[in-house]
C-alpha cells in the first residue's frame, strides 16, 4: 500500500488515520487483519473504529470521553435544577444553608452531600470566594449567660447609609443572644437619641417580654461618659430590672454574634440601598422574616433561629416598678432636673440621666 506508518502518525492526527483506515475498509480490498497490521493497531481496535463509524458516521471517530456515562454519585438533573432555583431565590446563601433547605424538600435519599452542592455551584459560577479576614480572638465572657432565650439581648446601630433619595438611614437592631432571633430591625433617620429609641424598645418588650440583661456598646443612647456610664435609656432598663452589659471600648467582637448578623443584613438589604426609607424598611422586614424563619444557621445545626426562640415569661409592666429601697442606714436623696442633689447644704452634680430617681449613699470611710 505504500504507507510509511511511522511518518504517517506524526504528520497526521489520529482522526486522519482512522478516516484512512475506514476508507480502505470500505473499498473492500483489505481484510481486517491487514488493516490492523497496516495501521499498527490491534484487530479489536480496528473493529471498534468500524463500529463507531457504522453507528455515527465520521464524527463518531473522534476521541470519546473515558468518563463513565452513568456516574453513581451524579446529581439528578431535576435535583440540580431545584438547587439552582433555590440559589436564585437566596443568592447570599452558601452550600451548607442551601443543602439544608434542599434536604427538607427532597429528603435524605435524594439530597446530595454538601461538597457536591458546592461543586454544582462552582460549575455554574455561583460560588463566592470568601476573603480571608483577620480576626481578633473572640471573648467568651460576653456570652457566658446566653444559655437560654432572653438571658441576654443584644442591641446596636448598624452603620448609617443613604437611601436612593438621599435620606439618611440608621438601622436599630435588637437580637436574642442565645437563639440569634432578630427581634427588631428598624430604619431610623437622623435622630437616634433616647426619645426616638425608647418607644421602639417599649414595643419590643410588649411583643416579646423582657430579657434578663441587655448588651450594648458604650455609645449613646445606650451609655454616656457621665457617672457610671449611665444614660436615660440605661436607667430606664435598670428600673425595669434589666442588667446592663457593655462591651469594652473598641472591641466589637465581644458582641460578635450581633455584628455577624449586621454583615448579613448589609449584604441582603443595603448593597445597594433601596430607593427610599419606606422601601428600605420593607427590605428590613422581609430580611427579618427570612433570617428568623427560613435561613439555616450554622451554629444552630443549620436550623433557623425561630426553632430556638420563645418569648420571655417576664412581661413588660403597665407601670414602671417602684425603686427597690435602700438599707435603713443609707442616706437617701432625690436627683433634681439638672442632675443635681443636695448634700450638706450644697448642690452636688451626678448626672441628668438620674433625674427624678432616688439615690442611696453609703458611708464607706470617714467623710467618704
Amino acid at each position: 500500500m505504500g504507507y510509511k506508518l511511522g511518518m504517517a502518525w506524526k504528520e497526521t492526527g489520529v482522526m486522519s488515520e482512522r478516516i484512512k483506515m475506514i476508507s480502505d475498509y470500505e473499498s473492500g480490498d483489505y481484510a481486517i487483519s491487514e488493516l490492523a497490521a497496516e495501521y499498527a493497531v490491534s484487530r479489536k481496535t480496528a473493529y471498534k473504529w468500524i463500529s463507531w463509524y457504522a453507528a455515527g458516521g465520521w464524527s463518531a471517530l473522534e476521541d470519546q470521553s473515558r468518563a463513565p456515562r452513568h456516574h453513581p454519585n451524579a446529581v439528578a438533573a431535576q435535583i440540580e435544577q431545584r438547587l439552582l432555583e433555590l440559589k436564585a431565590r437566596r443568592p447570599l446563601w452558601g452550600a451548607p444553608k442551601l443543602r439544608r433547605k434542599l434536604l427538607e424538600a427532597v429528603g435524605v435519599a435524594q439530597c446530595p452531600a454538601e461538597s457536591t452542592v458546592s461543586e454544582v455551584l462552582r460549575r455554574h459560577g455561583l460560588s463566592r470566594v470568601a476573603k480571608r479576614r483577620r480576626r481578633a480572638v473572640p471573648s467568651e465572657t460576653p456570652f457566658a449567660d446566653c444559655q437560654a432565650a432572653n438571658a441576654v439581648w443584644c442591641a446596636d446601630f448598624k452603620g448609617w447609609f443613604r437611601t436612593g433619595d438621599g435620606n439618611k438611614c440608621t438601622p436599630l437592631t435588637i437580637s436574642d443572644g442565645h437563639s440569634r432571633y432578630l427581634l427588631r430591625c428598624q430604619g431610623l433617620g437622623g435622630a437616634t437619641g433616647w426619645v426616638t429609641v425608647q418607644p421602639l424598645f417599649m414595643a419590643t418588650f410588649r411583643e416579646y417580654g423582657m430579657p434578663a440583661a441587655m448588651r450594648t456598646d458604650n455609645g449613646p443612647p445606650f451609655a454616656t461618659t457621665a457617672l457610671g456610664g449611665l444614660s436615660s435609656l440605661a436607667v430606664w432598663w435598670v428600673r425595669l430590672g434589666i442588667r446592663l452589659e457593655r462591651i469594652e471600648s473598641g472591641q466589637p467582637q465581644q458582641n460578635g454574634r450581633h455584628e455577624r448578623m449586621h454583615r448579613t443584613l448589609k449584604e441582603a438589604t443595603a448593597s445597594p440601598p433601596q430607593t427610599s426609607l419606606r422601601a428600605q424598611q420593607k427590605a428590613f422586614d422581609e430580611f427579618r422574616r427570612e433570617y428568623n424563619d427560613e435561613r439555616p444557621h450554622e451554629a444552630l445545626g443549620q436550623r433557623p433561629p425561630a426553632e430556638f426562640y420563645e418569648p420571655a415569661e417576664r412581661e413588660y409592666p403597665a407601670r414602671l416598678p417602684e425603686q427597690r429601697g435602700y438599707p435603713d442606714d443609707w442616706e437617701k436623696r432625690r436627683v433634681r432636673k439638672g442632675g443635681q442633689m443636695k448634700w450638706k447644704g450644697k448642690d452636688v452634680r451626678l448626672t441628668s440621666a438620674l433625674w427624678g430617681q432616688e439615690v442611696g449613699l453609703k458611708l464607706v470611710a470617714d467623710g467618704q
